[in-house]
């Protein structure tokens, strides 16, 4: 029962499977996290194709956190694999709401820890595995995004909401070759000329305080990523490491 009435069932069975009065219960009929869903064919709008077998080619993955520091706004990973390592490191600084604590990390690979069902060193080895069988001038691209930048009077540096689309946009010319980006030891960011900055109250030089990546920081932020990968174990697919020690180098030059 999803709570949007005051008439909840008398006669029911609650997430754990056991009988449910939602009338007299203290407990919760559903999960907290739970999700409801209908049919897709009961969405007006759905495509004619929606069930066509051969699906439609994936040209990006989007990942991202809440980070108020670190994270450059948009930056693209330099290879699948180093894909799979920026989704597997990816954490957000909690709350107060969330926590009682504020900005304290919290690592959730790909967004997906209340959602895996196994070992997470074997979803990112699947993960891989699936780079073996792609052919890399098809793969999809892979990025992550950070909206919520602050300055050193926290305010948010990025406007976010939609003119997220700007960044979208940028993403979408570099799976197309229509834009060059820079190099760094994180990935490849945009140069600042090439998001579409009309109508917002931000120039270049503005953008460019979003697109930083400061190198000490970023080594105190891999200390975390060892940290969590030594959690895994054996489990921690050696591609991933390879990766970790590469971005290492490429911080120390």
């Amino acid at each position: 029962w999803e709570g949007l009435d005051k008439n909840p069932p008398t006669n029911a069975i609650d997430w754990k499977g056991n009988p449910w009065n939602g009338q007299t219960s203290e407990e919760k009929g559903a999960h907290p996290n739970s999700r409801f869903t209908a049919p897709a064919v009961n969405c007006p709008c759905i495509s004619s194709e929606f069930e066509n077998p051969n699906g439609v080619p994936i040209s990006a993955f989007v990942f991202g956190g809440r980070r108020a520091k670190l994270t450059p706004l948009v930056y693209q990973s330099k290879s699948w694999n180093h894909g799979v390592f920026v989704g597997s490191i990816m954490g957000s600084e909690t709350t107060a709401a969330a926590t009682g604590q504020v900005g304290v990390i919290r690592r959730d690979p790909m967004a997906m820890l209340p959602f895996c069902g196994y070992n997470m060193g074997d979803y990112w080895k699947h993960w891989i595995e699936i780079g073996e069988t792609l052919d890399e001038d098809k793969a999809p691209k892979i990025f992550n995004v950070n909206w919520f930048r602050k300055d050193d009077e926290g305010n948010f540096l990025w406007p976010g909401f939609g003119d997220n689309l700007r960044v979208l946009d940028w993403i979408i010319d570099r799976c197309e070759g229509k834009v060059d980006a820079q190099e760094t030891a994180i990935g490849y960011l945009p140069y600042a000329k090439d998001i579409n900055l009309d109508g917002l109250d931000m120039t270049e030089a503005d953008l460019e305080k979003i697109l930083d990546v400061d190198k000490d920081a970023w080594k105190e932020e891999l200390k975390g990523v060892d940290e969590l990968y030594a959690k895994f174990g054996d489990k921690l697919p050696k591609e991933l490491e390879d990766v970790l020690e590469e971005v290492k180098s490429n911080l120390d030059k």
